[in-house]
Parts: C-alpha cells; sequence; structure tokens
C-alpha cells in the first residue's frame, strides 16, 4: 500500500566517506581467506571452477573478472529457467544498482534505473543505454524501448554500471545488452507453452541448426495477458531472427532482424494513494472515459561484419535501420485540448531510425605487455512525424500538432586496455559525442505560431580505471569517468508557463563518476563483487510542472549518488547454489530550487523521486541432476521510494517471495521441461512502481498478488 508523508533531510556525506573503508575491509577479508587456505600473495593457486563468462565492455571479449569496471552478464539459464521471458524484469533483479519495474501496464513499457538513471521516466527508458546484438534499441535522443527485446533467443545480458557506460554514447546512466544466441549445431524445433493468472499466455515456436557455413536462429512468440488490474489488456506478437555467415578469410556476416507488433494495448493510468488502498486492481474512471490505449508497430533490421586483417588487427562494422509508429490515447481534459498550444490527446507518431558504425581494433604488447586498443565512429538518425488529435472520448478528432522531427548523434570513441605490470592493468577511454535536435513545425494557427527551430549538444566524456590483481583470487579496482545526458525530444516538447515552441532552454546534465571495488573468488565455485560509488550531477533533468497533457522539463541545480553495490553467486556440494544482490542508494537533491506552478521550493538534502534507497535479491536453488528436478526460492525487498522532489508522499516499503520448481526428461533427439513458480507467495498487496510527479496525484502502480505461472517447452533435434 502506498506510505504519504513527509521525511527528514540529513545530510548524506558521512554515508560516502565509511564506503571506501567497507571495500578495503572486504578486501583485506578476502586476502586473509586466501591466505588461510594457503595461498600466499602473488603465489599461483588452484584453478577455480566457474561457468565460463566473457562481457563485451572493452568491446573485445574479456573475463568481467579482470576489469576495473561493475559489470554482470546474466546467462542463458537464468533468463530461461521458470521465467515467462517476457520482460527484463524476470532476470535483471540478481544484478545490483540495477532497479527493473514492471509497471503491469505494458502501454507505458518497463521502468528500467541504473544507479538512479532513469528513475523518473513516466514512460519508456531514458538515461540507460538499450543495446541488442549490437544494434541501439535506444535512439540518438536518449529514448528506448525494452519491449523489443526477445528473451527467449537470448543468449546472454549484459549490464554495465559507472564512467564506462559513457563510452557507448549519450544517456548512458548504464548500458543492457542483449545477444541472441546462435542456432544449436544440430537442427532443432522447440515449442513452449505457457499460463498464468490474469488470463495471461505465452506460446513461442523456435528453430535453428547449423548447414555448412551458415547458422541460423528464428523465435516467434505470442504473449497475451487481461492484466492485474482493470483496462490493461496486452497482446504482444513478436519476432527474431539471426543468421551468422561464415566467410572463412573474410570473416562473418551477421544479420538480425526482429519484428514487434502490440496493438489497441489497455491504459489502466495510475492510482492515487486512496485508490490504491481501497482496490489496487481498478482503473481510473478517465482511463475509460478517454479510451486510453496504445498501438505499437515496429520492424528493424541489421548487419555486422567482423573482419580479421591479421597481425592482431581486425573491423567491424554494423549498420541498421527500422521503422515504428505509435499511436497513443491520453486523458487529457477536453478544455485543456482546446487551449491553442496544447497538443490533443491522441499521439501518432511515424519514426524512421538507422545508423552506421566502424571499428578498428589492435591486439598487440607495449613494453612486451599485452595491449589492445579500439577506436570507431558511430552515426545514428532518428526522424520522425509526429502529430497530435482531439480526444473525443476515445475517438480522435481535430488535427492538433504536425511536425517533423529529427535527431542525429556523430560520435568518436577511442580506448585501449594496457596490463601495465604482471600484477596491474589500466582501461581507459575518450568518447566525443554531438547531438543535434531540428524540429519543422507544420500546425500554425492563431494563437500558435511557427514553433520551428533546433539546438546542438557536443560533449567529450573520458573515463580510466586501474585493477590491482592482489592475489590469484581477489582484485581491487578504481575508475573515475564523465557522464552526459541531453534531453529527449519528449522532453523538450513544451516550454514552462504555457508559452509555445520547444524549450531549448533546457540543458543537458554532466555528472562525475568515481568507483571502487574488489572482485573475489569464493571457495571452488563462486565470485563475490562490492563496489562503492558516488556520482555528482550537475543540471539534473527533472519535471517541472504537469497539467492539461503539457509535461515540461527544467534543469536542478545538482545532485548526488552515493551507494554501495554487493553481488555474490555459489555453488555448494549437494546441488545447492545460491545468488545475492543488495543496493544501497542515497540518491539527493544537493541545492535547493523552485519547481512547479506556482513554484514551490525544494530544499537542499531532498531524495531524487523514483529512486529506492535499498534494493536486494536471494535466491537458493537445489538441483537434483539424476532425475532432472530443481526447485528455489527468491526474496525480494525494496525500501521506500519517494514519489515527486518534495518528498510529501511515498511508496511504502516491501518484502515479497517467490518459489518455483520444474522437471526436465530426455531421450535420444528430444527434451521436456515443465515448470511452476508461485510470484509473491505471501500474497502481499504492495506498490511496484511509481508515476513520478504525476500531476493529479496518481503517482502509483500496483503488483499482482499471488500469481502462479506454469509453462512446458519441447524440444526435438536430429
Amino acid at each position: 500500500m502506498p506510505e504519504v508523508g513527509a521525511t527528514g533531510n540529513a545530510g548524506s556525506g558521512g554515508a560516502m566517506r565509511v564506503l571506501p573503508l567497507m571495500v578495503v575491509s572486504a578486501a583485506l577479508a578476502a586476502l586473509d581467506e586466501a591466505r588461510a587456505q594457503g595461498v600466499p600473495p602473488g603465489a599461483s593457486a588452484a584453478p577455480v571452477v566457474l561457468p565460463e563468462v566473457t562481457v563485451t565492455a572493452t568491446r573485445v571479449e574479456r573475463d568481467p573478472f579482470d576489469l576495473p569496471v561493475s559489470i554482470d552478464s546474466v546467462d542463458q539459464r537464468t533468463i530461461r529457467e521458470d521465467n515467462p521471458q517476457v520482460n527484463l524484469s524476470e532476470s535483471l533483479g540478481r544484478v545490483p544498482g540495477v532497479a527493473v519495474q514492471n509497471r503491469q501496464n505494458y502501454a507505458q513499457d518497463l521502468q528500467v534505473s541504473s544507479r538512479g538513471f532513469g528513475a523518473r521516466a513516466s514512460f519508456g527508458v531514458r538515461g540507460v543505454r538499450l543495446i541488442a546484438d549490437g544494434i541501439p534499441a535506444t535512439m540518438p535522443d536518449g529514448q528506448g524501448q525494452a519491449a523489443s527485446f526477445n528473451l527467449s533467443s537470448a543468449q546472454r545480458i549484459e549490464v554495465m554500471r559507472g564512467p564506462f557506460s559513457s563510452l557507448y554514447g549519450n544517456a548512458s546512466g548504464g548500458v543492457v545488452q542483449v545477444f541472441t544466441a546462435d542456432g544449436p549445431e544440430r537442427p532443432t524445433l522447440a515449442a513452449s507453452l505457457l499460463g498464468a493468472g490474469n488470463g495471461t499466455s505465452r506460446i513461442g515456436f523456435q528453430a535453428g541448426g547449423q548447414q555448412g557455413p551458415v547458422n541460423g536462429i528464428v523465435d516467434v512468440s505470442r504473449f497475451e495477458t487481461d492484466g492485474y488490474r482493470a483496462n490493461s489488456w496486452a497482446r504482444r506478437d513478436q519476432a527474431n531472427a539471426k543468421v551468422k555467415f561464415d566467410l572463412g578469410g573474410s570473416g562473418t556476416l551477421t544479420l538480425v532482424a526482429n519484428l514487434l507488433d502490440q496493438p489497441e494495448t489497455r491504459d489502466p493510468l495510475g492510482l492515487t494513494a486512496a485508490q490504491a488502498a481501497a482496490n489496487p486492481r481498478q482503473a481510473v474512471p478517465v482511463a475509460y472515459q478517454f479510451g486510453t490505449r496504445k498501438s505499437i508497430s515496429q520492424a528493424q533490421g541489421g548487419l555486422t561484419w567482423d573482419l580479421p586483417l591479421g597481425g592482431g588487427d581486425a573491423l567491424h562494422a554494423r549498420l541498421y535501420a527500422g521503422d515504428r509508429q505509435v499511436t497513443q490515447y491520453l486523458a487529457t481534459p477536453a478544455v485543456a485540448q482546446a487551449a491553442p498550444t496544447s497538443a490533443g490527446g491522441v499521439v501518432d507518431l511515424d519514426r524512421g531510425f538507422a545508423g552506421l558504425g566502424l571499428r578498428w581494433t589492435r591486439n598487440t604488447t607495449v613494453g612486451s605487455r599485452p595491449f589492445t586498443a579500439s577506436v570507431g565512429i558511430d552515426h545514428d538518425r532518428m526522424k520522425e512525424n509526429r502529430r497530435g488529435f482531439i480526444n473525443d472520448n476515445g475517438v480522435a478528432g481535430a488535427l492538433k500538432r504536425d511536425q517533423d522531427d529529427t535527431v542525429t548523434n556523430t560520435d568518436l570513441y577511442a580506448q585501449a586496455d594496457w596490463q601495465v605490470l604482471p600484477k596491474l592493468g589500466v582501461l581507459a577511454g575518450m568518447r566525443h559525442s554531438r547531438v543535434r535536435f531540428d524540429s519543422q513545425d507544420r500546425f500554425i494557427r492563431p494563437g500558435n505560431p511557427d514553433d520551428s527551430g533546433g539546438v546542438s549538444f557536443s560533449r567529450s566524456t573520458p573515463a580510466a580505471g586501474l585493477l590491482w590483481k592482489a592475489t590469484p583470487l581477489l582484485n581491487v579496482y578504481a575508475n573515475v569517468g564523465r557522464g552526459f545526458e541531453t534531453p529527449t525530444f519528449a522532453e523538450l516538447a513544451y516550454r514552462p508557463g504555457g508559452a509555445t515552441g520547444l524549450n531549448f532552454a533546457l540543458r543537458p546534465s554532466n555528472s562525475l563518476h568515481r568507483e571502487v571495488g574488489v572482485k573475489a573468488l569464493t571457495g571452488d565455485n563462486g565470485q563475490l563483487t562490492l563496489a562503492a560509488f558516488q556520482v555528482d550531477v550537475k543540471d539534473e533533468i527533472v519535471v517541472n510542472s504537469a497539467s492539461g497533457g503539457r509535461t515540461d522539463f527544467r534543469n536542478a541545480s545538482q545532485t548526488r549518488r552515493e551507494g554501495l553495490e554487493l553481488a555474490w553467486r555459489q555453488r555448494f556440494a549437494g546441488g545447492f547454489e545460491t545468488a545475492v544482490a543488495w543496493t544501497a542508494l542515497d540518491a539527493r537533491f544537493q541545492q535547493p530550487f523552485a519547481s512547479g506552478s506556482p513554484a514551490t521550493t525544494v530544499p537542499a538534502g531532498s531524495r531524487l523521486p523514483g529512486v529506492a534507497p535499498r534494493l536486494a535479491f536471494a535466491e537458493l536453488v537445489w538441483r537434483h541432476a539424476a532425475s532432472g528436478f530443481h526447485a528455489g526460492v527468491e526474496v525480494r525487498q525494496s525500501g521506500q521510494v519517494f514519489v515527486n522532489d518534495q518528498n510529501s508522499e511515498a511508496a511504502a516499503p516491501y518484502t515479497v517471495a517467490n518459489v518455483r520448481g520444474g522437471f526436465q526428461q530426455r531421450g535420444r533427439g528430444w527434451r521436456l521441461t515443465e515448470f511452476v513458480r508461485i510470484d509473491n507467495a505471501g500474497d502481499r498487496r504492495y506498490i511496484g512502481s511509481v508515476i513520478v510527479a504525476d500531476t493529479n496525484g496518481r503517482f502509483y502502480e500496483p503488483s499482482p498478488g499471488r500469481t502462479v505461472t506454469v509453462g512446458v517447452t519441447l524440444e526435438v533435434s536430429r
């Protein structure tokens, strides 16, 4: 249930001062453990048996244990096992520093934030860079959509936090990359069926295999739900394909394509605290009055070419293009829609996007030590025709907006990874980004003049990190870097005070990131990571006011994020394994500022809305290899989340437990798996996500009670 009330604004400087001490203490403790096991510093140790993991944070596959970067990789089994394979929220809870909230509203997509970046997004994903198979799912202005990710064909998901995220471009408070699996060696067909409460079902088909130099995989699915809340029906049809051609000495050519069709998705809107307490499953009356809903159709294709040049040199090229069409009906009051400057209550968007990139990489030695360098260029372009119409109680009426918007980015970047000494490695990079916004207004009427215009933003974002191999079981690292985040076109759309034209006075936010951490191998089959960080942001972009269908933004003065992240995964004898992720994050405004209409003062020390001060995930699984049976329990916890800059209301903290189990049977050329999971086994009522700064006080999006899901998959190969 939501919790409403004021909070104190105690200072947070002491938290960051103790965090490095905690990291050092953990490092010393791990060092003592290594010595207790008879491993002196610098000596060789018995190999630790862990699953093979590589990541592409440096754009070259590396073991994340040897990188001065906070990065986690979620493997294929974790993504698929006992999960619906519909939303990132299913598997990213085990990654510290990242919050992925399922709004229970497929008209607004997931809410994804990394170290607090992206938490203010009221729809879609912003502040976090999304990439699928090397192709951006985030537009050049920083707005992205996670719905196009295909999880049932994913091999792994990489999640990176910290300053090296900025080397992927604008709005990189974090980076989430999804990689599609290769097709199996033998031709294989698979079919899956899932059913759950609230009229939820998913059916999927997958085919793949290897034929000579060609490897391919195709995955198609349909997901449908009536939704936990009223007026939240959704259907999502997806297709994802990947084909690789081994060209021998000419490298590898990879084609990827995906389709998304999501028609007439209903939007129940948020609830006030009183409404959520009275009936969390309801939709507000205006949702029915204005027929709030959203239709999405997207098609995208890409081509990558990896060419070894010999002598340690290699080229990587990418080219992609796509189209996205969106029609959305909003609950904008009729009086507000009638204003000359109003864009109406129906958004009709036709967006084309494309891009290309080229990267050269060299693997060599400098001073007899391994050295890898990359230099590249990216150019991306999005052009959209945005129209607005009167929402006449669920029917599109007169035209109220017609404009062509274009945003482009041209980025140059360079990275270097050098093992300076046997125990000391250096990773450094720089990216220079230029982002250009242009808008051509085609709707010119009395009281609504020509609002055409444009603006450009340019930034250079360096990052550097050191990693010290204290022992064969323990690495200690530190990094520092800068980042920036431009406004999106949606945030530039309106000027404060009801004035016409785009809000070109809105500035990009600039951030300075600092991080220290340790990575330790524990026992024979485990790994522990601990990171402390501090992020100072100047000109943080925040909601200024939201009324009559217009949401305008402004720059706050300065904010600070201080945090601690811990992750531990371990396999034990007897078939037991565990995974733990814990995040403490203190995110506050450092200086007071005025916001809203009429303006109110947000005092220094107020917490950033939408950011939980703590997140925790813990899982214990037991596997019986002989029978193919497994069972697990997981616990998820979130702290109190404020919903506005003034911190006058908040969603209460919660803890929920989920249980799951599954079976597997095998025969010659076939495999059958079944699972059952119970989410929110204790049937708790809680607010799973919030809508930051909603002008009507409808901040809260309740999560379902106890939900049972069952699924079965059959694979046949020859």
